[in-house]
């Protein structure tokens, strides 16, 4: 099999040759992997099973002051200590300018250039177009965390206001992303902690879920997958995001959900992507210890499809090299 048709396979709920898998970095961890492997290409060389494709636009960011960039909705970040993604440092939206604030441009073509070009030349590749910050957490950094939240209860037409202007732009965009022979749109909207949901999983009924299952709709009945990235301990609802389309879960995080149980409970409905831990056993175990905790995962939650082996979150710095290059040993060599 290729990698198209061996993710494919997998998100059918049938055996693929091998487990696809998928792996990637922060910034400061490839760095430290490049130093181990003296091979500044060597992320080239992993074979990756999911090929990505970004929607923003044309320097949709830009720094605006020594370390704070800020992005196509006007948010800024101050990335002084977080290099990566940073921390919101301003407000854009209030209940009173929520119906005029200006959103981007959903059709600016820039967003989708070279889309063509890249899938044709990699006809063996299954591409994702990546779209993130997509509903609460796009709603948050343009309002403030604590105000979208405390708005849920005590100013409820404000939060849906914000929401359904973020949803409209965001069915624009699937619609714009969807007329490319891409197989999947995978949505970032982190919804949990390591407890569970940030909002209760009553609130997340009323305000997040009816709104995704219209983006979710809108990539399923243009013939794509769904792939939602939430992180935190967010498998109380995984019912609901069946009922609303998703196809696949990410990032699976094994200090929070126990894996096998998800996969014995919603395997049937679900594919799970990620599992191998990034704050316990890369950072702290033993080579041997990747190695049993890897091949578990690939015996047990990839046995029928319907599993992405991977870091339960881009590889943050902290991980021992040895670690993560025995996770790498046994996912190229299954």
């Amino acid at each position: 099999m290729n990698n198209l048709e061996r993710v494919l396979a997998c998100l059918r709920h049938q055996q693929p040759d091998r487990v696809p898998y998928q792996i990637e970095f922060t910034q400061r961890m490839h760095q430290a992997m490049v130093q181990y492997y003296e091979d500044p290409c060597f992320a080239q060389k992993l074979g990756n099973c999911l090929s990505f494709l970004g929607c923003e636009p044309k320097d949709a960011w830009r720094e605006v002051a020594p370390d704070i960039w800020q992005d196509e909705f006007g948010v800024q970040w101050n990335r002084s200590i977080d290099k990566g993604i940073g921390v919101v440092c301003n407000r854009l939206v209030t209940p009173a300018n929520v119906r005029t604030f200006p959103m981007p441009d959903a059709d600016d073509p820039s967003r989708f250039e070279g889309f063509g070009e890249r899938i044709a030349s990699r006809t063996d590749a299954f591409w994702v177009a990546s779209v993130s910050f997509t509903l609460f957490e796009r709603a948050w950094t343009l309002a403030g965390m604590e105000e979208v939240l405390a708005a849920m209860v005590v100013d409820k037409p404000f939060i849906n206001q914000l929401l359904d202007r973020i949803l409209e732009f965001n069915l624009r965009l699937i619609e714009n992303a969807c007329r490319y022979p891409i197989h999947a749109m995978m949505f970032g909207d982190d919804w949990g902690q390591q407890r569970g949901l940030l909002m209760g999983p009553r609130l997340w009924r009323e305000f997040i879920k009816p709104r995704i299952k219209q983006m979710y709709q809108a990539v399923k009945a243009r013939g794509k997958f769904v792939f939602i990235h939430s992180c935190g301990k967010v498998d109380e609802i995984f019912a609901d995001l069946i009922e609303c389309g998703v196809d696949v879960f990410n990032p699976f995080q094994p200090e929070v959900i126990d894996v096998y149980e998800a996969k014995r409970r919603y395997g049937a409905g679900l594919t799970f992507y990620g599992g191998i831990s990034t704050q316990s056993t890369l950072p702290f175990g033993t080579p041997q210890q990747v190695r049993d905790e890897v091949r578990r995962l690939l015996d047990v939650v990839g046995r029928d499809g319907g599993y992405i082996a991977a870091p339960s979150h881009a590889i943050p710095a902290g991980a021992r090299p040895e670690n993560v290059a025995a996770m790498i040993e046994v996912l190229q060599t299954q």
